[in-house]
């Protein structure tokens, strides 16, 4: 019997499920229903809703008294809702309720007077909406390069205050990249996370699937961008149909294939799903076309099977030891098949092939290229005279009287009984990343390829997988296609485990005050979290300098290692804080250190006020040059002598290391002068 596998996300999203059951609920009312524009991309769905009267309009005027329009899930800009209001007409607004949560977001964000980004097409209606709620300023940008150019042709937006927001099927990892670029140049940027995960992890399912079954079913429109999709990303790992309803199914043959897996875009509705998978199972399993195909494939096997005689019952098989020379040897010709396995004892090498006894009258040899999987592997070099292998008879020569043999296919069963025995079990397997292809990477492990999709092949969505190329991993099994020898795993289901283990160890034994060499792992506006061996602390971005600084990223970068120290623990939030800081490095200790009071020193004056100037002594700290200290004579104000930017020797007065405040003098310095000159 023929399987078949439905995608756990196949058929409508949430946002989409609701606007059509608003939509059939109002004409269960008997109300007059009008649409902006198709309620979905389905044209069952929306020939259906047709049929019951609903009629589709692309201007508010179109609409009549009496009947309701519907906003569809895209919404659309605050003055479309306006326009409708004042015209008086009933309005249901339909609009996805993650969509409608941006709205918020950006009309609240920009009536106080943010700048507000927007990740995505400009041309799709959602964005339309979306900036159609911002009273004030606003942009969109589609990929981290229009960023960039938005970025530089506004250079306001480093000081200004920025919100920003996405589409809500805008791309993740081109998401995460655009918000690193504005966190190093927007020091005020409000980042809010509004992509809906739902299409990708469509899409990673499909994938998931396509890599296990014979073939693939994509259910939907044919004109829905989502549904094309599903298909692309299918068709480049199995044979892909793409229908629009069951009858569809009529004109494809499944037979050669032995599971196919079905999924469907978002604006595919339960019943055609429902109705594919029944017309399926029909055709699969209980089409008589079908049977009888298989019935006279069967009838020259059942009827050769009557024509032999009945035999009678075979006699007890002998040992070798009681059999002659010629029947052992006419039972280990027939005992050796294709395919049998059998241990070998190296007997001698040469440089083409391993010659090996197998315990019978033939001779044995395994070439070369059938030792290993592993093209680094040197046979000669790893196998001695005695070692014992275990093998797989490839083919027999009964003239030479040698047989063939292969210890790397012999290894590949094992290492794919090793694989399914380890999706029942659970164990972890370890393995190669040896590439990385469209929506994931493949792992070998003892020579099994095994597909890990993008969404479990790191610990977190959207890293990119370029850097598992050839690196060792640890993954579990998490479903096998037996019949196709195809397995999916997981990496992030291992490494979540041992991130929980390393948390717990760690949770066990931390102690404010313990010192870390931590790795930069995120930057953002208030600070650095920083990876100390299995768990994320935050040091924040008053503690990364003595210094005042705008952005973290103006001392350290992601994938820096530093030293830490715990500062505080909050063992029930597992919250972390770090600090960076050294004492050493306090510019008021080398002040005490190195500036003492009466030390001339070289300062560069920094501001001005009407009582004084401003002067850096070292980096970190000001002193204050009082008016009656800059010159020996009265003077009217700072700027008369002094001016931003000009250095001056100084003497040290006083400090006050409690109040943080150092007193300078030039004028201290002209009057030693004049005493040396007199004496």
């Amino acid at each position: 019997m023929q399987e078949i596998k439905l995608a756990k996300t196949a058929g409508f999203c949430f946002g989409v499920n609701r606007a059509v059951d608003l939509v059939y609920s109002m004409l269960g009312e008997g109300k007059t229903v009008y649409t902006l524009g198709p309620i979905i991309h389905n044209p069952q769905v929306v020939a259906d809703l047709e049929r019951r009267g609903v009629v589709i309009v692309e201007e508010i005027g179109a609409v009549p008294q009496g009947a309701v329009i519907v906003v569809r899930t895209h919404g659309v800009p605050a003055a479309v809702i306006q326009a409708i209001q004042d015209k008086g007409l009933e309005c249901c607004d339909a609009t996805c309720p993650f969509v409608s949560k941006i709205h918020k977001i950006v009309a609240k964000q920009s009536d106080r007077g943010d700048v507000v980004l927007i990740a995505g097409d400009p041309a799709h209606p959602e964005v339309r909406g979306i900036r159609g709620h911002c009273p004030g300023e606003s942009y969109v940008f589609n990929s981290v390069g229009q960023l960039e150019e938005l970025l530089h042709t506004h250079p306001e937006f480093s000081y200004k205050s920025i919100s920003t927001v996405a589409q809500t099927t805008f791309n993740i990892k081109v998401w995460e990249n655009c918000v690193k670029k504005l966190n190093l140049v927007c020091t005020n940027a409000t980042v809010f996370d509004t992509i809906c995960n739902a299409t990708q992890e469509r899409q990673e399912e499909a994938i998931a699937l396509s890599h296990t079954c014979g073939a693939m079913v994509i259910i939907g429109g044919r004109q829905s961008s989502n549904t094309a999709k599903l298909r692309d990303v299918c068709a480049r790992n199995c044979p892909t149909f793409l229908i629009e309803t069951a009858k569809e199914l009529s004109g494809i043959d499944f037979s050669s294939y032995s599971s196919i897996g079905v999924t469907a875009g978002a604006s595919t509705p339960a019943g055609i799903i429902k109705e594919v998978l029944e017309t399926m199972s029909e055709l699969l399993n209980e089409n008589p076309e079908l049977v009888e195909e298989k019935a006279e494939t069967a009838a020259p096997a059942e009827e050769a099977a009557a024509e032999q005689p009945a035999q009678e019952e075979a006699p007890a098989e002998k040992s070798f030891d009681e059999m002659s020379f010629s029947e052992a040897l006419e039972a280990s010709l027939q005992s050796m098949n294709t395919d049998q396995k059998v241990k070998g004892t190296v007997v001698g090498m040469s440089p083409s092939e391993i010659q090996v006894d197998i315990g019978r009258k033939h001779a044995g040899y395994i070439p070369l290229d059938e030792f290993s999987a592993d093209p680094t592997v040197n046979p000669l070099e790893v196998v001695k005279v005695g070692d014992v292998l275990d093998l797989i008879i490839m083919k027999t020569n009964d003239a030479e009287g040698t047989v063939m043999l292969s210890k790397k296919r012999f290894d590949a069963i094992k290492a794919w009984d090793d694989v399914v025995k380890a999706s029942e079990d659970e164990s972890v397997l370890e393995g190669v990343v040896t590439d990385v292809i469209k929506g994931g990477v493949l792992a070998s492990t003892n020579g099994v390829r095994v597909f890990i999709p993008a969404s479990l092949a790191t610990a977190s969505r959207g890293e990119p997988l370029e850097g598992l190329l050839h690196q060792h991993v640890k993954f579990r099994i998490i479903e096998v296609n037996k019949s196709r020898r195809r397995a999916v795993g997981s990496i992030r289901a291992v490494l979540k485990e041992e991130r929980k283990a390393a948390e717990d160890a760690f949770w066990a034994q931390a102690e404010v005050g313990q010192v870390y060499t931590g790795t930069v792992r995120t930057i953002v506006s208030y600070g650095a979290f920083v990876d100390i061996g299995g768990v994320d602390g935050m040091v924040h971005i008053s503690e990364l300098s003595w210094n005042r600084i705008k952005n973290p990223s103006e001392v350290v970068s992601v994938g820096d290692q530093i030293e830490v120290y715990i500062k505080a623990l909050d063992p029930e939030k597992r919250k972390i804080s770090l600090g960076y800081k050294k004492v050493e490095d306090n510019p008021w200790e080398i002040l005490r250190r190195d500036y003492p009071i009466g030390s001339e020193v070289t300062a560069k004056v920094v501001g001005m006020t009407a009582f004084g100037a401003f002067a850096q002594i070292i980096p970190g700290i000001d002193g204050l040059i009082h008016i009656s200290q800059i010159a020996d004579h009265r003077i009217e104000k700072p700027q008369d002598v002094l001016s931003i930017g000009e250095e001056v020797r100084v003497k040290i007065t006083d400090i006050d290391f409690d109040k943080k405040r150092v007193s300078l003098s030039i004028r201290a310095l002209l009057k030693d002068a004049q005493e040396i000159n007199e004496d």
